[in-house]
């Protein structure tokens, strides 16, 4: 869909709104819908976010392919888990890219979004060649009569939380970390496909994941959990090749433990939980077997902390 044929729903009008590409929903996005959501509840209006889709970047620079740290429906879910009304894509095109921050302001913020606050990070840039910044923006503010606070960075260890420090740590197999800033599990989506079949033969089936649209982690066993058929799950989740049986093809395998249904087909959300170990080729099968079998242990028990 065009930008052009954006309608926005009555119930997304006249709010407090925030906007941004809020990637992850990390610790930061979340202090800021904390505080949307405080000046609606006093102003009696819907808390009101405005995101993209897809990332500005890849519009402007499409062989960058800047990887997603969530899909849309994902983070639909969590900025409404974190206090959203309304969430509001808009969809990126040139026209949108090419807008200046009044026109910008007047389109989305007032003839569409009729908003009555704004709250922004310092950081906050938007407009053709993201020339405006929150001194615009408050200016713009000041002419017609939309209030607007303008929020503390939020840091980790003396570090800005940012959804572009979160993509490093998770490319560098450091799960942790990366949850740490984002505040939540990290969660990927895919489709269940047919895979080599072996994880049944020993008794370890897996539902190997494609189609996944947003960055995976660094090779490796990660602890995860899932929801199906109304019930959590845990799940160990390998990622990477298969160098035991010299398989040098990347995949995503999830073994949901205690689990015996047929999810051939099905879409698939898998939040990863906390890195296991590293890839690693072992001797022959018994040996990976076993170490499967241990891994399996150790994800049941992460997944349960």
């Amino acid at each position: 869909m065009p930008f052009s044929e954006l309608q926005v729903p009555a119930s997304a009008t006249r709010g407090v709104v925030t906007v941004g590409n809020f990637d992850g929903v990390h610790r930061g996005h979340r202090s800021m819908l904390a505080k949307v959501r405080d000046i609606a509840d006093r102003a009696s209006a819907p808390a009101v976010v405005v995101s993209f889709d897809p990332h500005p970047i890849n519009v402007l620079k499409p062989h960058v392919n800047l990887p997603r740290l969530s899909t849309i429906a994902v983070r639909t879910q969590l900025l409404k888990q974190f206090g959203a009304d309304e969430v509001v894509i808009l969809p990126v095109d040139q026209q949108l890219l090419g807008m200046s921050p009044e026109n910008f302001f007047q389109d989305v913020m007032l003839d569409r979004l009729q908003a009555v606050g704004l709250v922004e990070g310092p950081d906050f840039r938007f407009g053709k060649d993201r020339a405006g910044d929150t001194g615009v923006l408050r200016q713009l503010c000041g002419l017609h009569d939309v209030t607007l606070t303008v929020i503390d960075a939020v840091c980790l260890d003396d570090e800005m939380i940012s959804s572009t420090r979160i993509r490093q740590l998770i490319q560098a197999g450091q799960l942790d970390a990366a949850i740490e800033m984002l505040g939540h599990s990290y969660t990927l989506s895919g489709k269940v496909v047919h895979g080599a079949g072996r994880g049944r033969t020993i008794g370890i089936p897996t539902a190997n994941l494609a189609d996944i649209e947003v960055l995976l982690p660094a090779a490796g066993v990660y602890a995860g959990r899932c929801c199906l058929d109304g019930q959590t799950f845990s799940a160990a989740v390998n990622i990477g090749s298969n160098p035991t049986f010299g398989d040098d093809e990347q995949k995503v395998e999830c073994h949901v433990i205690d689990y015996s249904g047929d999810l051939y087909g099905q879409n698939m959300d898998v939040e990863l939980l906390a890195k296991i170990r590293d890839a690693q080729q072992f001797a022959n099968a018994e040996a990976l077997t076993n170490a499967i079998k241990r891994d399996i242990e150790r994800c049941r028990l992460s997944a349960s902390e």
